[in-house]
């Protein structure tokens, strides 16, 4: 028996998805997370942009073509959104981006295994612990988001927050086989289990002896005692990726976003207070609906003024049922235009980030084959290439030139 688990979206997908794989493995069926021949198909959907949910439905006719008698079990954001969408593409089972325990006691079902799915006080679905593939762990620190920014119906197909136990993150991080952990989530910023915020989480992972990574943050977490906490673990990655959105306080009031740009700015000049090395990265929307040229060159220019070291910039893609999508779009051309822009002004940040540790030596743990180099990541999240087969290696390295999206380094002597 095997079965291809594919996903599509964040990496809290990715996570689910690898608690689905452990297991099929713990029962004895082969996994594989890339589309192949195979018996059973778990298809791990998105919701983020229109995009993304056409691509999740084309999925289906996609893993027909290697097997036409697979049986195809779908979940995720767009199953959520609008599981009517897959039952008529006659699937054999749909559920959606909650619950997806019951895809398990589905598979358990078909398997002849049981399964018994719990959730704690908060309702945080617990998961088996997930299938680690690759040099870094991303575990799961909580699902759902309270924000309901007027574009994003993520909260709407995850629900409200809930977080996990912290003693059960603590367990993971130190028993993973990962050089690295990443806590993620779908809003990180706003965990809290007993009373016990982020802050505090990071503080009980001290000791720990793993490179620390943390997902998506938002400018309200950000303080002297985050920061702190942050500073005292044994090997933090100072990288911050600090969702922005837009420059502009019109348009992030447009989109309830709960900060300005000057206190954005406050921020960041916090984070290089204790981590004058950090790399800021970010999210930005191109064309939010009533983005005026000015509220534009707004968003162009804090990406130097806040020394950003990359950003992901992505054109706005109306949702249906958010507040945004009753707003007056932005005429596409323009929006193709401003994201050209952004994406121009962020590989020049980034290019100028990078050149910043030309002749350094910095400690890269080495991922995957890229040619004839072995690609990984600075503590900083430099992308950096050495020559030779060092997969899974942690090793000290100069950087000797600046590439495109990264930079080629040397064994240091």
């Amino acid at each position: 028996m095997k079965a291809c688990v594919f996903t599509l979206g964040c990496k809290v997908n990715e996570v689910e998805s690898a608690s689905v794989m452990a297991a099929l493995r713990e029962w004895g069926v082969e996994v594989s997370e890339h589309l192949c021949p195979a018996d059973i198909y778990v298809l791990n959907t998105c919701a983020v942009t229109r995009e993304a949910e056409k691509k999740s439905r084309q999925l289906i006719a996609r893993v027909r073509k290697f097997n036409p008698n697979g049986e195809i079990f779908v979940v995720g954001c767009a199953a959520q959104k609008d599981g009517q969408a897959f039952i008529e593409r006659d699937v054999h089972y749909v559920g959606g981006a909650r619950g997806k325990n019951g895809l398990i006691a589905a598979l358990a079902n078909k398997l002849g295994r049981e399964y018994a799915a719990t959730n704690n006080d908060q309702g945080y679905e617990n998961m088996p612990e997930p299938l680690q593939l690759r040099t870094r762990a991303f575990i799961k620190i909580e699902d759902g988001c309270n924000n309901f920014c007027s574009y994003c119906v993520i909260p709407y197909l995850r629900g409200r927050v809930r977080s996990r136990a912290a003693e059960e993150i603590v367990c993971e991080v130190k028993h993973t086989v990962c050089p690295e952990a990443v806590l993620t989530g779908i809003n990180i910023s706003a965990y809290n289990y007993g009373g016990l915020g982020l802050a505090g989480l990071i503080a009980a992972l001290r000791g720990i002896k793993k490179r620390i990574r943390l997902g998506s943050i938002e400018c309200s977490v950000i303080d002297e005692n985050f920061l702190s906490a942050c500073r005292e673990l044994e090997d933090f990655a100072p990288q911050f990726h600090l969702s922005l959105q837009s420059g502009s306080d019109a348009v992030l009031k447009r989109m309830n976003r709960r900060y300005t740009r000057a206190q954005y700015l406050e921020k960041c000049a916090l984070i290089y207070k204790f981590f004058p090395e950090a790399a800021i990265t970010t999210d930005i929307i191109a064309g939010f609906p009533g983005e005026s040229d000015a509220d534009f060159e707004d968003s162009l220019s804090i990406i130097d003024e806040a020394g950003l070291a990359r950003v992901h910039a992505f054109a706005f893609s109306p949702r249906e049922g958010t507040a945004a999508f009753k707003m007056k779009d932005t005429p596409a051309d323009i929006k193709q235009q401003r994201l050209s822009r952004l994406l121009k002004a962020g590989a020049a940040a980034e290019q100028r980030y990078i050149s910043r540790f030309i002749g350094s030596i910095q400690s890269v743990i080495f991922e995957d084959m890229e040619g004839g180099c072995t690609a990984g990541y600075t503590p900083n999240y430099i992308k950096v290439w050495l020559p030779g087969d060092h997969s899974g290696q942690t090793l000290n390295v100069r950087l000797i030139s600046v590439r495109e999206g990264g930079a080629f380094a040397e064994l240091a002597e």
